[in-house]
């Protein structure tokens, strides 16, 4: 990735300044990861049996726990560590809840958590082609992240996003018995299409009508992500903007805006703070129709406006 910076209407190379140590990378994301991964950090270097953990963190949005490995090794498989930490987790659940509890001072139960989305987080200043090839599959629950330090103390992070549509449990890694099968069995990578299709009768004019919507939604910023949960997509910068919860009858948007801090003269939208976490907003509005996406924007960059 080239960067600059732009003096009197000219731009000037920003060289970059890699990273001397693997733990000069892990530092700088445990002291940021609510910044950088919106995850709340739990412990650094987490054994557990014979292997330790470079970071644990919490994920509040999906209730689920979060492993981080930093790595300069370009001969590192990501598939066979990726799965083996999953593996690891979910053998292993009470020491994990128990770490939380006693780093956290916090009182988490076993039934707080979805263990279904769990994921493992690789950072690295580069990734080969095999590894990236590796794991471009729909569905495997790791993420790869390239982060790059420049000489103006400016980081970047980029995400390695999975091209293909084929599964991994089509592979002779996936087979019945293996630590992949066994996994995959628990852990889900949600997607677009498992909400968009996962009832099979959902009209076509409803899925017309997401899509519609989440144009207009990422029109709105170029900061702006997707992040596929299991009940909602999320829209979010550094937080949820709005959640889309998608219906056969229509798409209703969670928007993430503080009680009595959301303009409504339409009087259109549901108090949602007295629900409980109800998605991850305090207000809803059922988009029905083409009609009603207009006003769902015009809520909806609120949200944005105030995140």
């Amino acid at each position: 990735m080239k960067l600059f910076n732009i003096k009197e209407g000219s731009v000037v190379r920003v060289h970059s300044s890699p990273f001397k140590l693997e733990k000069d990378i892990q530092k700088l994301v445990e002291n940021n990861t609510g910044t950088l991964f919106n995850l709340e950090y739990v412990r650094s270097e987490f054994t557990v049996e014979s292997f330790r953990l470079d970071t644990l963190c919490y994920d509040k949005e999906s209730n689920s726990f979060v492993i981080i490995e930093y790595k300069n090794d370009k001969k590192f498989s990501v598939i066979d560590q990726g799965y083996t930490y999953l593996s690891l987790l979910l053998n292993n659940r009470a020491e994990f809840i128990l770490e939380y509890n006693e780093s956290k001072d916090g009182i988490l139960k076993r039934d707080d958590i979805d263990w279904s989305q769990s994921r493992v987080l690789f950072i690295s200043p580069r990734f080969t082609e095999y590894q990236k090839h590796s794991v471009n599959f729909k569905d495997v629950p790791f993420e790869l992240w390239e982060i790059h330090k420049y000489e103006n103390d400016t980081i970047g992070l980029q995400k390695h996003e999975p091209s293909s549509s084929a599964s991994i449990q089509m592979t002779s890694s996936g087979k019945s018995g293996s630590v992949v099968d066994s996994v995959s069995r628990e852990v889900k990578v949600y997607n677009e299409d498992y909400h968009l299709y996962k009832n099979e009768n959902r009209p076509q004019e409803t899925i017309d009508l997401y899509y519609k919507l989440k144009e207009r939604i990422l029109d709105l910023g170029d900061d702006i992500e997707i992040k596929y949960l299991a009940q909602t997509v999320q829209f979010k910068i550094d937080k949820s903007i709005v959640d889309l919860i998608i219906y056969n009858s229509g798409v209703v948007a969670v928007i993430n805006v503080k009680k009595d801090e959301l303009e409504d003269p339409r009087k259109e939208t549901q108090d949602m703070s007295e629900k409980g976490h109800w998605g991850n907003g305090d207000y809803k509005y059922k988009v029905n129709s083409d009609s009603d996406i207009e006003y769902a924007i015009y809520l909806i960059e609120q949200a944005y406006n105030k995140a």
